[in-house]
Order: structure tokens, then C-alpha cells, then sequence
């Protein structure tokens, strides 16, 4: 099943595409791949308001402030990756038999899902800036990130071998 339909489906049945995607087997090149696509799409999400930083202020180039944006996405990833241990080890005193792997998967992703809300949020953020458009669809974009990464993370963490 394609990735664009498995996102979807994460926010009518997160569970379920969770077991899925579980189901697919242990790679962590593709988890990976699911967080480096994640960051890809948040990366471009950002561009709006980039460019609408660089109009507004002259001192600021726009490929400067999207170099320095995207080397801040890559610094991310191991952040990215103690969460999702954190998560895990969290989870682990409350009964938590999942694994790191899962944890991982879970957290990835919920990034991949919540992308396409995070276009939107670039796109609010370019067109209209700062206001309460912008929070609006920021904390749709963090209530759906919550949504999707809880309810996997139960799946992995408490359904799990």
C-alpha cells in the first residue's frame, strides 16, 4: 500500500496502520527513510515562510535562512531518535514490552503523517504570518501529531512481542 494512503488512514485508524506497518518486519533503513522523508516535507513546508522572512527583512537572504534551515532539520535527528527512546523507556515501567524499534516507528511515523497539516501550517505562516490563523493551525498540527504518535506508540509499547 502506497505511503500517501497509509497517511490518511492514520487519522481515521492509527492502530491499525500502526500493526501494518509493524507487520512489514524489522529495517531500520526504512525507518530511516521515514523520518529523513518527514524532515523533507517539514523542509518544504518552511519555505513560505522563509520567503516571506527575506521579503520583510532585506538583511536576510533567502538561501541562507533555507541552508541554515535545513542543516537545523538534519541536526535534528538524533533529538529525534532519543525521544523516541525516551518514549520507550517511559513507557517501559508502565508495563511497556514493546522495543525501541517500535518506538522509533511509531514516532517517525507520526512526523510523516502530520506533514501534510504541516504544509498548511507553511502555508498560513507565508501568507498570512503570525496571528491567530497561525496558532489555530499550529495547534491542529500538535493535536494531530499527538493523536498520531500516542495511539501507534500503544501499539507498539503494550500490543508488541
Amino acid at each position: 500500500m502506497p505511503a500517501t494512503d497509509d497517511i490518511l488512514r492514520s487519522y481515521r485508524a492509527p492502530r491499525a496502520v500502526m500493526r501494518d506497518l509493524l507487520a512489514r518486519g524489522r529495517s531500520e533503513p526504512w525507518v530511516l527513510t521515514i523520518l529523513l522523508s518527514a524532515l523533507g516535507v517539514v523542509f518544504i513546508a518552511q519555505w513560505p515562510r522563509l520567503s516571506r522572512l527575506a521579503h520583510l527583512e532585506a538583511d536576510q537572504p533567502l538561501t541562507g535562512l533555507m541552508v541554515g534551515t535545513g542543516l537545523a532539520l538534519v541536526a535534528v535527528v538524533p533529538v529525534f531518535y532519543l525521544l523516541a527512546a525516551g518514549s520507550h523507556l517511559l513507557l517501559r515501567p508502565l508495563g511497556g514490552r514493546g522495543s525501541f524499534y517500535g518506538a522509533r516507528l511509531a514516532l517517525f511515523w507520526a512526523l510523516l503523517a502530520v506533514s501534510p497539516l504541516m504544509l498548511l501550517q507553511g502555508l498560513v505562516a507565508g501568507f498570512i504570518g503570525p496571528g491567530v490563523q497561525m496558532q489555530a493551525i499550529s495547534g491542529l498540527v500538535g493535536l494531530a501529531f499527538l493523536a498520531v504518535w500516542v495511539a501507534p506508540l500503544r501499539v507498539a509499547e503494550f500490543e508488541g512481542k
